[in-house]
């Protein structure tokens, strides 16, 4: 259902939002090639990226203005440089966006068929309106927007809209059109505005928008701006973003703005987050060779007898896929036990350092090991349920995900893995411990991650049904910054040596034999009548990760190894 839209009036805009910074001053990053320079070279088309934006439109709904939008058009916009349209956030929001406005190279060697005959960037023909807050009319008291898609010349694209509170067309110097083959496909995502206009009735949805192809192998460049639609279809409008929702492509080969091993370290040593665990924590991490040298086993199908696994890895079968022939385990004996405990004092974090959105951001892909993953517990309404076994499984890799600008080197959020899912979170909403360096919290026995502490629910949040994720500051934590191992970076093509235990694809723990759903359906079998139906249904909801009967497979095997986080 719509909620009504309503806008300032001309004489009460809404102010300019702070622009968040971060809270200790930029280091001098090692020198390199293209990193943090301020600019990147995509191929054809040079980019910067601009933070400074000057106040257009501002809506708000009915029932929470602080879910309104904000328009903003991208102002200081450098000499031969120029827009693809215009910026927009939720309102009372800090700064965190940008845009990126670009200039046409010259450059030998990057130059496609189209562009021996075309240039890389035209003006519009023409603007079509999309959609306005008064259906068209300038007949109001109020200040009202109106939303323009640029209409390119035929080869090329627009990128953005152009939003003004004027019904006159905007002019056609504001933005460039692209010539198709620098473009590739993107996606709607986040939508942040959907309403209707008063007369008319017709919807108007306003979404962010990101490469459709992501990860480190994905090309596409997210330029900052946003796509808005007005058609009632559902089909038509999905039609309509397949057709026109672009975004920039990166056809630099060797990804320039990437940083170099120096300034990686420099990263690292800057942003490091510090991971706190649970005070009540039984199950700390290690490193993977103190797990290997305190007794970890190897074990191959049909045979009885693990071998013990050298510290490096060495012996661990590499490569191929999880085929179910080899696992690990611990001894089922005193030893076991104290493995399950972990080692904080050996612990250190594994860092993978991969492109992001085009090489325009780092990913630093930062995997905390643990030997053991202890028992679940389950909150249903107030009463909290132990489990005995529920959860538990040998070998427990988690991860947290910092995303650095390669524009500026600042850090712009950190992606939380909470087992099946995760969220980002922007770097003005984080916790700081002690310069740039965040705070990760770690959830008692799953070591999900989380930014802030409290008891997270996994399940449904509403009904209070689902299972505990506890997080808290301890004496138990492990600063990043200076324990941590550089284990791939794949774009550096060699400079990095991997470890051969990162080769393992097998799993690194167990089939367990027991059947969690039996645990499970005696306790709800317990439970008053009034609430077993919402119980099951929110369980069978729960992700497989949850009742840990597989051993996990080790950071290679993950999806967002080379794809993006969900």
């Amino acid at each position: 259902m719509f909620e009504c839209l309503h806008w300032n009036s001309i004489s009460h805009q809404s102010p300019e939002p702070k622009t968040f910074t971060l809270p200790a001053p930029m280091p001098k990053w090692p020198i390199g090639q293209g990193f943090a320079t301020g600019k990147i070279n995509l191929g054809e088309l040079e980019v910067v990226e601009i933070t400074k934006f000057e106040f257009i439109w501002c809506s708000y709904l009915t029932k929470n203005r602080r879910k309104g939008i904000t328009f903003y058009k991208p102002v200081e916009i450098p000499d031969g440089f120029f827009s693809f349209g215009h910026y927009c956030q939720q309102s009372g929001e800090p700064f965190l966006g940008f845009v990126l406005v670009a200039r046409e190279l010259v450059l030998p060697g990057h130059k496609t068929a189209e562009a021996l005959h075309l240039p890389a960037l035209l003006k519009p023909l023409d603007y079509a309106l999309v959609w306005s807050s008064n259906d068209g009319s300038e007949d109001s008291l109020y200040q009202q927007g109106y939303f323009w898609l640029p209409q390119p010349p035929e080869g090329y694209r627009a990128l953005g809209f152009v939003v003004t509170n004027k019904l006159a067309k905007p002019d056609l110097e504001q933005v460039r059109c692209v010539r198709a083959d620098l473009t590739e496909k993107c996606e709607t995502y986040d939508l942040l505005l959907d309403t209707h206009s008063k007369s008319l009735n017709l919807p108007f949805r306003v979404w962010k928008t990101r490469p459709s192809h992501r990860g480190s192998l994905g090309r596409g460049v997210s330029v900052g701006t946003f796509f808005c639609s007005s058609i009632l279809s559902v089909a038509e409008e999905q039609q309509q973003q397949q057709q026109q929702a672009v975004c920039l492509r990166n056809f630099d080969p060797i990804l320039q703005a990437m940083p170099n091993l120096d300034q990686i370290h420099s990263l690292i040593h800057h942003y490091g987050p510090t991971v706190y665990f649970h005070p009540s924590e039984m199950y700390l991490p290690s490193s993977v060779a103190w797990f290997f040298e305190s007794g970890a086993l190897l074990f191959k199908a049909g045979d009885p007898v693990g071998e013990a696994i050298h510290i490096t890895g060495s012996n661990l079968p590499s490569g191929g896929g999880n085929d179910g022939k080899f696992w690990i385990d611990l001894p089922n004996n005193d030893q076991g036990e104290t493995i399950k405990r972990g080692n904080l004092e050996s612990a250190q974090l594994y860092v993978h350092v991969k492109p992001a959105l085009g090489g325009t951001f780092t990913d630093l892909a930062t995997w905390v090991f643990c030997p053991f993953n202890g028992p679940a517990t389950l909150k249903i309404g107030p009463v909290n349920y132990p489990l005995k076994r529920v959860g538990e499984h040998v070998g427990d890799w988690e991860h947290f995900t910092l995303r650095i600008s390669n524009f500026t080197g600042e850090l712009g959020s950190i992606y939380f893995s909470q087992h099946s899912y995760g969220q980002w979170v922007n770097a003005c909403d984080l916790e700081y411990i002690q310069g740039n360096r965040a705070i990760i919290y770690s959830s008692k026995s799953g070591h999900a991650s989380y930014p802030h502490p409290g008891t997270y629910i996994q399940g449904s949040q509403f009904l209070g049904i689902g299972v505990r994720n506890d997080c808290a500051r301890s004496n138990f934590s492990v600063d990043s910054s200076v324990k941590y191992q550089v284990i791939a970076a794949g774009y550096l093509e060699g400079v990095v040596a991997e470890p051969g235990w990162l080769q393992f694809m097998r799993e690194w723990g167990p089939t367990i034999t027991y059947d969690s759903r039996t645990e499970l359906d005696n306790l709800i079998r317990r439970l008053p009548v009034l609430v077993k139906s919402s119980v099951r249904n929110v369980f069978n909801k729960l992700p497989v990760e949850v009742y840990g009967e597989e051993g996990p497979t080790g950071p290679k095997e993950k999806n967002n190894w080379i794809g993006d986080e969900r």
